[in-house]
């Protein structure tokens, strides 16, 4: 199965060790190549960007909205890292619901890694697209 690894830029290392792991398992995994820059060489320029407050400018330069859109178009699932971030229990950002929001118009799998965040304000939309809940045990995806 070919599988786009989706989730927060904070969880890029887990994107990275998630790969590594499904890859193992015999999977085709997509993994946006920042990421592995990122985790394996230490690239900061783009992560020094975000952290000065420039996350947008730096996602619309390089298109990552539109890349994980024909990434996910290109697969038959996606693996949504959802762990804590800012105090938040399996957190799922904004573009990370747009992310699923691509695989459910485009009838692909959702899979959660954990279960769906209790304290998002768009719990309903996330419930909506109804993503199968794999409490870590990467052997469900299917």
């Amino acid at each position: 199965m070919k599988i786009t690894i989706c989730g927060s830029s904070t969880f890029r290392n887990e994107m990275i060790e998630y790969k590594e792991k499904l890859e193992k398992m015999g999977q085709e995994i997509i993994v946006h190549p920042h990421y592995i820059q990122f985790v394996k060489e230490g690239r900061r320029d783009i992560l020094d960007r975000i952290d000065k407050g420039e996350h947008a400018q730096v996602k619309k330069e390089n298109d990552y909205i539109k890349w994980y859109y024909k990434a996910i178009c290109a697969s038959d699932a996606v693996l949504i890292l959802n762990f804590e971030k800012r105090g938040i229990q399996n957190y799922i950002g904004g573009n990370t619901l747009m992310e699923m929001g691509f695989a459910y118009v485009n009838n692909k799998k959702i899979f959660l890694i954990n279960p769906m965040p209790s304290d998002m304000p768009y719990k309903d939309e996330i419930e909506a697209v109804e993503p199968i809940v794999i409490n870590g045990n990467l052997d469900l995806i299917l």
